[in-house]
């Protein structure tokens, strides 16, 4: 009797059976991830596209010295403006000395000199500020000095290394330094999960000081592609490889398994597109060049283009921004390391048991 009773209500629903029965086994996991795999190439590229496949200037702040208030000097400078669309910022200057002064510290990307009262100029460019933005300055005013009766004279004053000519190879050590960052913590979670929390904080510094140190020996000495301050650049890419580990490892603390979802949406789709690495800032859609900076692909883009282009100008900024998020991160992870997927007892299990 008490056997025929239980076998009545044994059998569940079977859809309802099959469904609990998918979401424990391994298929689960695996369809949620073919799924955000798929979103997130379509995100990834579409990211990297909205930003750098149409590069439009936004605001470009340049210098002006010498006859500017002349009729024709002003001329000339109303049809820059209007070529790009009011996107150029002009900041008077006292002296040429100033404005140089300015372009070293990274306040302008180009000086315009009017001389002889307006009738020819000379546009003096930084292409290590951005080569995108000396492009479209150099383009434009020739263009603009033919139409307003302007002579115009374009000189690079401050260009970039011979093996560097799209100003692209800091962007690419700072990618390096992200990325290997990250994949680093995701490898110690997965091969070095015994590892105390304040172990795996030394093994990540660890990694980054060395691989720093080989990202900087393989395109200074081995490849000869830039001629880096080699110390700080070595610095720069280990605490960026460092902040970009401790981030993963933050994210692991927090969301688990999961931790690769937020760690490449604020690193890769957000941060390096914004970083002005590959597009200089005034080029960028406004909102990407305000948050690059405070990421810390774009802050990593910024001190190190810094320290190889523009020596004893050196912002404190951006390394700010390096060493708060790997605080934030590292904080985070210490307050709530019992929940990281790792660590290990402190005694071995055969002492526990004896």
């Amino acid at each position: 009797m008490a056997h025929s009773s239980h076998g009545a209500h044994a059998e569940p629903p079977t859809r309802g059976r099959r469904w609990s029965t998918f979401r424990q086994s391994p298929f689960w996991p695996a369809t949620v991830l073919v799924l955000i795999l798929a979103a997130a190439a379509g995100l990834f590229a579409g990211s990297y596209t909205y930003s750098m496949a149409d590069p439009t200037p936004h605001s470009i702040p340049t210098a002006v010295v010498g006859s500017y208030e002349q009729a024709r000097g002003r001329a000339f400078l109303d049809g820059l403006e209007k070529a790009l669309n009011a996107s150029v910022k002009v900041h008077p200057y006292d002296s040429t000395a100033e404005a140089r002064e300015a372009m070293q510290d990274q306040e302008v990307f180009g000086i315009f000199e009017i001389r002889d009262e307006g009738r020819t100029a000379v546009l003096d460019l930084s292409s290590a500020s951005g080569a995108s933005v000396a492009e479209v300055l150099a383009d434009t005013a020739p263009a603009v000095g033919k139409e307003t009766g302007v002579d115009v004279t374009v000189r690079d004053v401050n260009p970039l290394q011979e093996g560097d000519p799209r100003g692209l190879a800091i962007f690419y050590i700072s990618l390096a330094a992200v990325i290997i960052g990250f994949v680093g913590a995701i490898q110690l979670s997965v091969h070095a999960r015994s590892l105390t929390p304040f172990e795996r904080i030394l093994f990540t510094a660890a990694y980054a000081l060395l691989g720093g140190f080989a990202i900087a020996a393989t395109v200074d000495w081995l490849l000869d592609a830039l001629d880096l301050p080699f110390v700080e650049s070595w610095m720069i890419l280990a605490l960026t490889l460092f902040a970009s580990g401790m981030v993963f490892t933050m994210f692991n603390t927090l969301f688990g398994r999961w931790a690769m979802l937020p760690t490449w949406g604020l690193m890769v789709l957000l941060g390096n597109p914004s970083s002005g690495g590959a597009v200089s800032w005034p080029l960028l859609p406004s909102p990407l060049g305000a948050i690059g900076q405070w990421l810390p692909p774009g802050a990593s883009v910024n001190a190190q283009h810094t320290a190889v282009y523009f020596q004893g100008h050196q912002h404190l900024f951006p390394f700010l921004v390096l060493g708060g998020w790997a605080l934030l991160s590292c904080t985070v992870f210490w307050i709530w390391r019992h929940r990281h997927p790792g660590g290990r007892e402190k005694q071995p299990a055969h002492a526990a048991d004896s």
